[in-house]
């Protein structure tokens, strides 16, 4: 289970206020132009958060993608969280997590025919993309909001609903990674996971707190939740979301990513006989964590029983080939789309193909 560092508040405290010094002189360098930002002669699209994980970054690229590669030719660059190289690397289908990391391996086998590279100086893996491809319409710079090297043409930044900035505080203390008043680099702001039947009352109040510039675009997201999809391609048993419900069913959710609670709260609406296995954000699962799990599998007394995960640990798991059979036939993840409300796909993705296709600032586009 994840530390509530809040608990040992007179261990972080103090260091988050120093971490907050760190940070916030940092940016006035580059704000002051101490530290220099590159410029790229093609559209660079940039989506990070400010607050540690769980926003839904990979879903949003994956949107991003998706609107994008049907006309023009992108590239999607990551640092390669958690990866066991550091080098610039180009993504195959065939790539393992521990060369590329597991959201860049899970776009490559969504998009295969988008380019996806990972390198820990984003500048140098720009300019390497650029050679390499001089065709190139835009790139996507994944997890990027702090890496002020690059200076995006488009900003997006993502903040999760059921987290909100107002009340949170710098790390350790805290999910802060610099201050909330960094807000105001972004171009595009979007509260993700928002609850799909929001009260306006709440929506005011949220948007209240954030209190944009009259320059920054708000959108509010959810997600859609798609049938299970087996995590190895010869699994016997089929699922689908009846099945899921049926009284005879029971799931094992096991999820080791920042934030499962959306998930989980998804799957207890369709079913109230769940339990959750939980690791923390990015685990390596090893064979060891799947005899707790097959443990646990079978104190479950329902005649079917089912094992889900996200999409992003499937990544992993799927790592572990000699999984015994009974357990890769009860294992699916469930696939996430992001769910724009109050109609707001419609203006969003506009604004993106204007800025890819032709080729206008971002100020242009808020007026």
């Amino acid at each position: 289970m994840p530390i509530d560092r809040k608990k040992i508040g007179c261990l972080t405290f103090p260091l988050s206020v120093i971490y907050e010094m760190i940070t916030g002189i940092r940016n006035l360098f580059f704000n002051h132009q101490i530290l220099k930002q590159t410029t790229f002669p093609i559209p660079i699209i940039s989506v990070g958060n400010i607050t540690v994980g769980g926003t839904g970054k990979t879903p949003h690229v994956e949107y991003l993608v998706k609107l994008l590669m049907k006309d023009y030719k992108i590239a999607v660059l990551s640092r390669g969280y958690k990866r066991k190289t550091s080098d610039f690397i180009l993504a195959k289908q065939t790539s393992d997590i521990s060369e590329i990391g597991d959201e860049p391996k899970q776009i490559k086998q969504k998009f295969p025919k988008t380019i996806v590279a990972v390198s820990k100086k984003r500048v140098k893996g720009v300019n390497r993309l650029l050679t390499d491809y001089p065709d190139l319409n835009a790139v996507i710079l994944d997890d990027a909001y702090q890496h002020r090297f690059i200076k995006p043409g488009l900003s997006i930044l993502l903040i999760d609903y059921h987290r909100p900035l107002v009340s949170d505080n710098h790390l350790p203390f805290g999910d802060l990674r610099e201050s909330k008043r960094e807000i105001r680099r972004a171009h595009i702001v979007i509260v993700t996971k928002t609850p799909e039947h929001i009260k306006p009352i709440e929506k005011r109040i949220f948007i209240k707190d954030l209190n944009l510039y009259p320059y920054q675009f708000l959108y509010f997201t959810s997600f859609a939740y798609g049938n299970p999809h087996p995590i190895f391609r010869k699994s016997s048993v089929k699922a689908d979301t009846a099945m899921l419900k049926d009284h005879q069913t029971a799931l094992l959710l096991i999820t080791g990513i920042a934030f499962p609670r959306p998930l989980y709260e998804y799957l207890r609406k369709l079913n109230h006989r769940i339990e959750h296995i939980q690791f923390p954000d990015h685990h390596a699962f090893s064979y060891k964590d799947f005899e707790k799990v097959r443990e646990r599998m079978n104190q479950l007394s329902h005649k079917n029983k089912i094992i889900i995960t996200s999409e992003k640990d499937s990544m992993r798991i799927n790592e572990l080939k000699n999984l015994d059979k009974s357990l890769k036939n009860s294992m699916y993840y469930i696939p996430i789309e992001v769910k724009f409300l109050d109609n707001g796909a419609k203006r969003f993705n506009k604004d993106l193909l204007d800025y890819v296709g032709k080729d206008k600032e971002i100020n242009r586009l808020h007026k």
